[in-house]
């Protein structure tokens, strides 16, 4: 790949941008499909970062704005549920101009070492507080390492293949330091045994007045349903109870009288002081604990911008509606004497719902993906998952409505 010559001749910038941007997401779209090869992987996974270093200006430029399409479309599927469908084509290429002007930055100054800091700079970076575009996530079913480290190392091996005149070879050496074949630590299962319910709860009924106790003694079939198995816990998915769950005590009640043959978890909403949390509630043994979102999902839960234009957004397009409120640090539920740490959706997928870990080797996550089927985006969140198992050595227990419940291990 060494031999491909820098063109910046732009004349065919459009083929060099539509390339990089499907070697970027390739990795995503192939498990979507069930194909995670390791060695195709890692393949396309080096070539997307060698595109990334040579090709011209106007190429990268179309790239960032492809892969803002590839990587993040999914987030306008969503915006059915609140009437907003028109405003999907403009969500869509707002998004991806800014991961155009993103990746045009990388050549804004015309030197290897300038790109290369840039694009380093970048996976320190989360554009409009969004991280799930990862440049280290391209290799998380490869046989490179997925740690900024290693990442550092794939760019320098670039640099001495593209600027050695002889002895190229000798670039791949760094490579070679980055390759990673061994799996995680093991890590034993929990001392609960666990039931997770596959839920596929339509958004469109969801949240419907008239589907409410549908749904509700739904879960509580799958609590009785744990019961039977001889399950120690059973969780269900983000906001299985449609409702602010701690002004609710017929609910409450009904939970508590379970919670003394089994541990639950499940998500509901949680008012305190004219705040509303997005929350996971743990009963057991008649006893109550609230985890509240530390993590908001931006432009979903909270809108990331200024008072004055977060008022104005949610006046004009979500009826005065306001923002999430969020709980300063993650919880942790004691389960069968080990803890466990709470995180719901997205968080899952950020680094502060893993800060003070000590010796917790449990995460339960769960998630409400309805949202956004069908679409890329349970796809995208399970490498997330399992790159974040890997990362932080954790055993996590993802709980969805509307995709898959999985197990990752490190």
């Amino acid at each position: 790949m060494f031999l491909l010559k820098r063109d910046y001749s732009n004349k065919n910038f459009i083929i060099k941008g539509f390339i990089t941007a499907i070697l970027l997401a390739s990795f995503m779209y192939l498990s979507y499909f069930g194909i995670e090869y390791k060695i195709l992987n890692t393949v396309l996974g080096l070539f997307a970062i060698y595109f990334l270093l040579v090709i011209p200006k106007k190429a990268l430029f179309l790239a960032g704005f492809l892969s803002g399409i590839l990587w993040c479309s999914w987030m306008a599927v969503s915006l059915q549920y609140y009437d907003l469908t028109y405003l999907a084509p403009v969500f869509i290429i707002g998004i991806s101009l800014v991961y155009a002007l993103i990746f045009y930055l990388f050549a804004l100054y015309d030197r290897l070492t300038f790109r290369i800091i840039t694009i380093f700079a970048f996976t320190f970076f989360a554009p409009l507080g969004f991280n799930w575009m990862k440049f280290e996530l391209i290799f998380v079913d490869s046989y490179i390492g997925i740690s900024k480290e290693d990442f550092l190392l794939v760019l320098f091996s670039f640099y001495l293949i593209i600027k050695l005149k002889r002895f190229k070879v000798l670039g791949f050496l760094p490579l070679l330091l980055t390759i990673s074949l061994s799996k995680g630590e093991y890590i034993q299962n929990p001392n609960a045994k666990i039931h997770m319910p596959q839920m596929d709860i339509k958004q469109s009924l969801k949240w419907e007045k008239g589907y409410q106790e549908v749904l509700h003694e739904k879960n509580f079939e799958e609590i009785e349903t744990a019961i039977n198995l001889k399950k120690d816990l059973v969780v269900l998915p983000e906001t299985a109870f449609t409702t602010v769950l701690n002004r609710n005590a017929h609910l409450l009640e009904r939970l508590k009288d379970y919670s003394s043959s089994i541990d639950i978890i499940a998500g509901g909403l949680y008012v305190e002081d004219k705040q509303i949390y997005n929350a996971s509630y743990h009963f057991s043994n008649g006893e109550i604990q609230v985890a509240k979102k530390v993590v908001l999902v931006p432009f979903g839960e909270e809108i990331p911008l200024p008072k004055f234009f977060v008022d104005l957004i949610n006046k004009v397009f979500y009826n005065g509606a306001q923002d999430y409120s969020k709980a300063a640090a993650p919880t942790d539920f004691i389960i069968k004497g080990e803890k466990i740490r709470n995180a719901i959706c997205y968080e899952a997928t950020t680094d502060k719902i893993f800060e003070n870990l000590e010796d917790t080797k449990y995460m339960i996550a769960i998630s409400n993906n309805a949202w956004f089927t069908p679409s890329i985006e349970p796809t995208l969140q399970h490498l997330l998952l399992k790159f974040y198992s890997r990362k932080y050595n954790i055993t996590i227990f993802h709980v969805a409505n509307g995709s898959p419940n999985r197990i990752y291990r490190p």
